[in-house]
């Protein structure tokens, strides 16, 4: 597939886009490095160099007979985990890679995932089966885990309130976990029928950013040693903040109660 000179200009700005919403939907750094190489071979560049962390993208196009481009952008991303989206832009790079689209058409589909997402009765009802389950796993009676089903609404209606606003990750994990540490405390002090710690465990699995801290993992193992020690770094740092808002909550509802 030829392409002219500007063409190839706004090629690289859908790659830089691709790349964005799949670092945004929490894709590992390889998977985005090797999509971004293979749908930029896929519209005819003899050579892709392809640079990613979390918080940088760089890619360096080589079309034969013309000099390289090249662009880098900052990546400002909240780090969480969308499959929904993440689903929509796999099938969208294999669909390019077999058969490339006009760019228009690709620009226009990624305007569409971009302003797409799961829909809000899906995570209610994952958020609530998950809390439920997981209270009872470690260990809950029935009513235990009905409580935690009851909170995880409370939890997503938080997640959709704050994610709104220009709270980063940590401060926003150390708001909800505070908030819901110190509602669940209070409903435990005040029903004796109810395990706070079982409920607790329920409904923090919800924030806990186990799939960030895996992928952190597998990128150090793959050779990708600098993004897997930023994303390490941050995932502990969002668990230090759940673990630091519990605690608060704790000492509080442990005073007044």
């Amino acid at each position: 597939m030829e392409l002219t000179r500007s063409e190839q200009s706004s090629l690289l700005d859908c790659l830089l886009e691709m790349g964005d919403l799949l670092l945004d939907a929490g894709a590992e750094i390889s998977r985005v490095e090797d999509t971004l190489a293979r749908m930029g071979k896929a519209y005819g560049a003899a050579r892709m160099d392809v640079f990613v962390i979390p918080s940088i993208i760089s890619i360096s196009m080589e079309f034969p007979g013309v000099e390289s481009l090249t662009e880098t952008r900052r990546i400002h991303s909240n780090g969480l985990n969308d499959f929904y989206r993440l689903e929509k832009l796999n099938s969208l790079s294999r669909s390019c890679c077999q058969t490339p689209m006009p760019l228009g058409d690709l620009r226009a589909a990624l305007d569409r995932v971009a302003a797409g997402q799961k829909p809000f009765r899906v995570i209610l009802g994952g958020s609530v089966l998950a809390a439920f389950a997981f209270a009872v796993f470690f260990g809950g009676n029935a009513w235990d885990g009905l409580a935690a089903a009851v909170f995880a609404v409370g939890i997503v209606l938080l997640q959709e309130y704050l994610g709104r606003t220009e709270l980063n990750t940590v401060v926003f994990n150390l708001v909800i976990s505070l908030l819901i540490g110190l509602v669940v405390g209070c409903a435990s002090a005040l029903i004796p029928a109810l395990h706070m710690d079982k409920i607790l465990i329920g409904d923090i699995m919800l924030l806990i950013p186990g799939l960030a801290m895996t992928n952190a993992v597998r990128n150090i193992l793959v050779g990708n040693t600098i993004s897997g020690v930023v994303r390490l770094a941050e995932s502990l740092t969002w668990a230090a903040a759940l673990a630091g808002g519990i605690m608060v909550a704790l000492l509080i509802v442990g005073a007044l109660f």
